[in-house]
């Protein structure tokens, strides 16, 4: 009896599909890899994802999600189907990831010296100085090379159309990217067979360009600085991932009790004493990285630690105060940020965004709520947010009435139906929405990690990709 393959019955509508790509010009790599998930049976393909999901419970690869009274320790679900983006898009994509990370850091150097881009109404000024990420304490520094964003993650998704658009930059710490190395060690472990002869790009030195964009920004004159990862601890959701990095790095994971600061000069305390540490990559959030600085409860940070950074003893990557420029209104003025530094226009162009700080984007909103997807300023992962068309009509009232007392806490976007990707589920194999977050690293020089995390919502006709919303992750594929 003839068994089905992969995509034997996988329909994806009107929906773009980043496997089928109707209409689009042949390429040889994807055709080969269709026909090889014709041809691969459903149930080859379960019990190799079962295969799967055991190795990562088996290696640790794991994320947390918190309640209000138990931490659980999850993998992040891995669908074994990869995403594959062709050579001609990745040049695109990198392109566009390149300039908005060169527009970021001028932004924040801009901001915390002569504030031009205020001065001349590109960006409102309230906007910058009474957000909750700009930091005062940053305002006449000078990082290395002037970069602010060592590390950043950019959410792209793509459209019906199948245009490439930014949803939001992640310019502070952003996660994710060892999920992007071990899911590749994943495909090539119980998949290999799909991606023989296949001209895929590597992500395996990720952790090499890391510890020499960290290296680059340590103070002058060090021949072979001291790089540390400083992380909050084992309760942090992200902490298998800051073990990765350290270990990929080859370089000491600490935590803030593991540091000190004597005679202006970071050191690390070590079973032989004290070292001096030369640049920090902190996984940890400004206001617990130094006590004396910020919060004085803070019992994660480092004493001492921001005077020892402004005298240029150490370097802290990613700057203190980035969060000013991956605030969500902010956002919505990314192209013409990019346009004020670059002269350009943007690459990857915004999703249609409109700040409810304004009285006419907030009569829009309301008035058009229930076509809208709606995002606090400040929050991440997914919460807090509310999809208009799938609402109730109490939740739409309850958030009509969010919006008018604390109109400035909120932007609002069309909904856009996100690019999907065939999925194994408990049904076979459908379509399911997914994104991609290419990670940056700057040191002197921008590179772009070749893909990214790609995530998919696993819930049907869900768009919320997020890890702490039941969302899950594939291989991308970038190729040659």
């Amino acid at each position: 009896m003839r068994r089905d393959g992969v995509l034997a019955n996988y329909d994806p509508g009107s929906l773009f599909c980043e496997m089928l790509r109707p209409g689009e010009p042949p390429n040889s790599a994807l055709t080969l890899l269709r026909e090889r998930l014709r041809n691969l049976p459903v149930e080859s393909l379960r019990q190799r994802a079962a295969d799967a999901e055991r190795d990562l419970l088996a290696r640790g690869i794991t994320f947390t999600v918190y309640s209000d009274a138990t931490a659980i320790d999850r993998i992040l679900p891995f669908d074994l189907i990869p995403r594959v983006i062709t050579a001609d898009e990745w040049q695109t994509l990198e392109a566009g990831v390149v300039q908005r990370v060169r527009a970021l850091n001028l932004f924040l150097h801009d901001v915390y010296h002569d504030q031009k881009i205020l001065n001349d109404g590109v960006v409102p000024r309230e906007l910058v100085l009474g957000n909750a990420g700009y930091c005062r304490a940053m305002a006449g520094f000078h990082p290395p090379h002037g970069t602010y964003v060592h590390v950043c993650g950019t959410d792209i998704i793509r459209d019906k159309a199948g245009r490439f658009l930014v949803l939001e930059d992640n310019a502070r710490t952003p996660s994710g990217v060892a999920y992007v190395v071990e899911n590749r060690h994943m495909t090539l472990r119980v998949l290999s067979d799909l991606m023989a002869g296949l001209r895929v790009r590597s992500v395996d030195d990720y952790g090499l360009r890391l510890h020499r964009a960290m290296a680059e920004i340590a103070p002058g004159g060090v021949s072979d600085p001291q790089v540390v990862l400083l992380s909050p601890g084992i309760y942090n959701s992200a902490y298998f991932e800051h073990v990765f990095l350290a270990r990929e790095m080859g370089v000491p994971l600490v935590e803030g009790r593991d540091l000190v600061v004597e005679d202006g000069r970071v050191w690390m305390r070590t079973t032989a004493g004290l070292t001096p540490v030369h640049t920090i990559y902190r996984r940890l959030n400004d206001d617990f990285l130094d006590p004396d600085a910020f919060r004085p409860d803070s019992q994660l940070g480092v004493p001492g630690l921001m005077d020892a950074w402004r005298h240029g003893t150490v370097a802290i990557a990613n700057a203190v105060g980035t969060g000013v420029a991956d605030d969500k209104a902010v956002y919505a003025y990314m192209p013409r940020i990019i346009h004020y530094y670059l002269s350009e226009n943007a690459i990857l162009p915004n999703v249609d965004t409109r700040s409810c700080a304004d009285a006419e984007g907030l009569a829009y909103t309301l008035a058009h709520l229930h076509e809208l997807v709606v995002k606090p300023v400040a929050e991440s992962g997914g919460y807090g947010l509310l999809i208009g068309p799938h609402a109730s009509a109490a939740e739409l009232d309850e958030f009509r009435g969010r919006l008018k007392a604390n109109p400035a806490n909120y932007i609002s976007q069309p909904m856009i139906s996100l690019s999907v990707s065939p999925t194994l589920c408990g049904e076979g194999v459908r379509a399911r929405h997914i994104d991609l977050r290419p990670f940056a690293v700057t040191g002197r020089d921008t590179w772009v990690l070749p893909g990214g995390l790609t995530r998919v919502a696993l819930r049907p006709g869900s768009l919320v990709v997020n890890s702490s919303q039941g969302g899950g992750s594939k291989d991308t594929w970038v190729l040659a």
